[in-house]
This record gives structure tokens, C-alpha cells and sequence, in this order.
């Protein structure tokens, strides 16, 4: 034997003494180790907790039987809160009849409703004792309170405009698939719904400005005009001029609400246009009977070959003189 050999075999008996003693000294204090040996190399592998692991869980077993014993535990159980299940309730608007007001100025001010009734067809007999039977129906037009009132004259019903013959709404300016053509370049753009589209406008004889510049189908539902007869009259002149023009925009530089779209309900109540419905429900005229003068809205609009208007729907407002 060499003497390499003989100090290898020497160094692995120390190893294993080592080994054997360590092993023994941990299981005095509870913990097993496994020694493997391998191709002279030695493995060691923990099976179990070190001493102060042990000495560890001791304490906390300890701590829990005291705890256990003085009630500590049961009272921690009594003083935590149990979480209630949330409950919800729905709130139900109550349903109102009138358009909601989101002005603060105008909310506590009583609406203002427009509403005439239409009788179905009927027997011209039954229209005059029949009112108020089941076979009318009501067409509300609301239109919200301005900060001045809007009244006109027989001066401005002289100004409503008229055709001859009647404009094919939804024509001119619109394709094949029935959509607006909007062009801003070559387009030119309507005072009354603000959108430049290739179309037939108007063109006013006194101003000369956009103001007066106005499509077909806008002047036709809301001033009940033809466009190509405007465009023919050397004499015509826009609403703007005859200060009959019923725009967002001229509207409010009155102290007047916007309209809305309302052509389809002005027509089911008979009128011509917007404007038609707007002079003349709201004509003023005097009355100097007495000291005071009475001020009468009447409502008198034109025959309809659809409906005809079994009253006239009276305003009275009071003024002093």
C-alpha cells in the first residue's frame, strides 16, 4: 500500500469519527441526521428540527394552553364584530308628465305647455258635443320659459312666407342611400341647421349676408317656403330680415328658448311650418275695454286635410296699463 492511499483512508476514518459524533450529540437533542457515504463523499441530510426549533414550538404550545386557560382566546372571539350583509334598497322616481329642468333659474318656475287636442275622424256632428270623448288625442309641444317674453303682431303673421307648390323633403343634398352630403369646401352652410352640405340655399335681395342663406328642406319645415321660388323672387328676403327667423341662435339673442325639432307635431296640429305655429299661437292683441288692458293669445291655425282642430286654445295674461 502507497503512502497517498494510506493518508486517503486515514482522512475518511476522521470523517466518519466526526460524523458519528456530531450524529450522537444531535440526538441528545431530539434531531436525527442520516450520513450517506458515496464514492468517497459524505452527504448529510436533515430529517427533523433543529434544537431551537424544538425549544421554539415548545413556547408557543406553552403560550397557547395559558392563553387557553385564562379565556383569552374565547373572549377574542366575543369582541370581534360579525360583518352584516349590506342590503340594498332601490329608490323608484315617482313618474312626472313634464320634461325634466335642469336650469336652477327656470326649476321652481311652473312649465310652460303648449297641448292641443286632435280629434280621430268623426262624424262632423260629433266633433262639437264629442270633445271630450276616447277618441281624441293630445299632441304636447313644450317649449322651455325664456328670460323675455315671445310674443309678435299682426305685423310679423303679414311677413309668414307661402309656396305654391310643395318641397320634397329629404332630397336635395343627399345621396342614393339617403344620407346628408356634407361638403366644407364647395358646401355652403345654412343659417338655420348650421351644416354645410352640397344643396340648394337662399339668397337674400337685402342683406346680401350667410344669415340669409338657408336650404330647402329647413326653409320649407320651418317657414313653410320653397327654395327654388325664393331663389326666382328678386324681392324676397330672409327671416333674419323680416325678424321672423326661429334659430337657436337668433332665439336666444331674443331671450327665447330653442324650438326643438316640432315640425312633425306642428303638422298633426295643422300648421304650415314652425314659424306659422309660433306667430300665430302667440299673437297679442289689445283690449282697452276698461281701465286695464287685456292682453289674448289665440290659437288659429290653418285647415289640414288630415285633422281639423275642434277648439282654439285661449291665453290670458293681465298687464297693467
Amino acid at each position: 500500500m502507497s503512502q497517498t492511499q494510506s493518508v486517503k483512508m486515514g482522512t475518511r476514518r476522521r470523517r466518519s469519527e466526526e460524523e458519528e459524533n456530531s450524529s450522537s450529540s444531535d440526538s441528545e437533542h431530539g434531531s436525527i441526521t442520516k450520513t450517506t457515504i458515496s464514492e468517497g463523499d459524505t452527504v448529510v441530510v436533515s430529517s427533523s428540527s433543529s434544537h431551537y426549533e424544538h425549544i421554539r414550538e415548545q413556547r408557543i404550545k406553552e403560550n397557547a394552553e395559558r392563553m387557553q386557560k385564562l379565556g383569552l382566546l374565547n373572549l377574542a372571539l366575543k369582541l370581534k364584530k360579525t360583518p352584516t350583509p349590506r342590503t340594498y334598497v332601490r329608490k323608484i322616481a315617482s313618474p312626472t308628465t313634464q320634461p325634466e329642468r335642469r336650469s336652477s333659474r327656470i326649476m321652481t318656475l311652473p312649465p310652460v305647455d303648449y297641448c292641443l287636442t286632435v280629434p280621430r275622424s268623426m262624424p262632423r256632428s260629433m266633433r262639437q258635443h264629442n270633445s271630450s270623448s276616447k277618441g281624441k288625442r293630445e299632441v304636447r309641444i313644450y317649449i322651455a320659459e325664456g328670460t323675455k317674453p315671445e310674443v309678435y303682431t299682426e305685423e310679423h303673421e303679414k311677413l309668414l312666407g307661402d309656396c305654391e307648390t310643395d318641397w320634397e323633403l329629404y332630397v336635395d343634398g343627399y345621396d342614393e342611400d339617403g344620407d346628408r352630403i356634407y361638403d366644407p369646401t364647395k358646401g355652403d352652410k345654412c343659417h338655420q341647421c348650421r351644416l354645410i352640405t352640397v344643396s340648394q340655399t337662399t339668397s337674400c335681395n337685402k342683406c346680401e349676408l350667410p344669415q340669409g342663406m338657408i336650404c330647402g328642406d329647413c326653409l320649407y319645415t320651418r317657414y313653410g317656403e320653397n327654395v327654388t321660388e325664393a331663389d326666382f323672387n328678386l324681392k324676397w328676403t330672409c327671416p333674419a330680415c323680416r325678424e321672423i327667423c326661429n334659430c337657436t341662435i337668433c332665439r336666444r339673442r331674443n331671450g327665447w328658448m330653442p324650438t326643438g325639432n316640432i315640425y312633425d307635431k306642428v303638422r298633426k296640429l295643422g300648421f304650415k311650418s314652425v314659424a306659422h305655429y309660433l306667430i300665430k299661437t302667440r299673437r297679442l292683441e289689445k283690449n282697452t275695454e276698461g281701465s286695464d288692458s287685456e292682453i289674448v293669445a289665440q290659437e288659429t291655425p290653418e285647415a289640414s286635410p288630415d285633422s281639423t282642430l275642434i277648439r282654439s286654445v285661449r291665453t290670458r295674461r293681465a298687464s297693467r296699463s
